[in-house]
């Protein structure tokens, strides 16, 4: 058995002040990631002045080798947070698009 989109017994209607609320809010919700970004650069920044170290002991190199790994990590980590904060502006360009089309 299939079962089907039923369409809305009353379908939304269109409020341009509750489409630019919710296009300002995704807009903040961009900025927040790209706060988290900044934070995850000073963060890579600090990492890398550690890494510099030159301790030549056994366990100087295993601490340059886990900052290493962990800071490749972040980096990732970064990359994707700052593709979401560019998704989710986008969105924010959309919600405010779309609102603007009517019902």
């Amino acid at each position: 058995m299939s079962v089907g989109l039923m369409p809305a017994a009353n379908p939304p209607t269109f409020d341009p002040l509750e489409c630019a609320s919710r296009s300002h809010e995704v807009q903040r919700l961009a900025w927040r990631i790209k706060t988290c970004v900044d934070h995850a650069d000073a963060v890579l920044t600090s990492l890398r002045r550690a890494q510099m170290d030159d301790w030549q002991s056994p366990a100087g190199r295993a601490y340059r080798v886990t900052i290493a790994l962990h800071a490749s990590a972040l980096m990732r980590a970064r990359e994707s947070m700052d593709a979401a904060a560019a998704l989710v502006l986008r969105h924010s360009q959309n919600v405010s698009v779309s609102g603007e089309r009517g019902p």
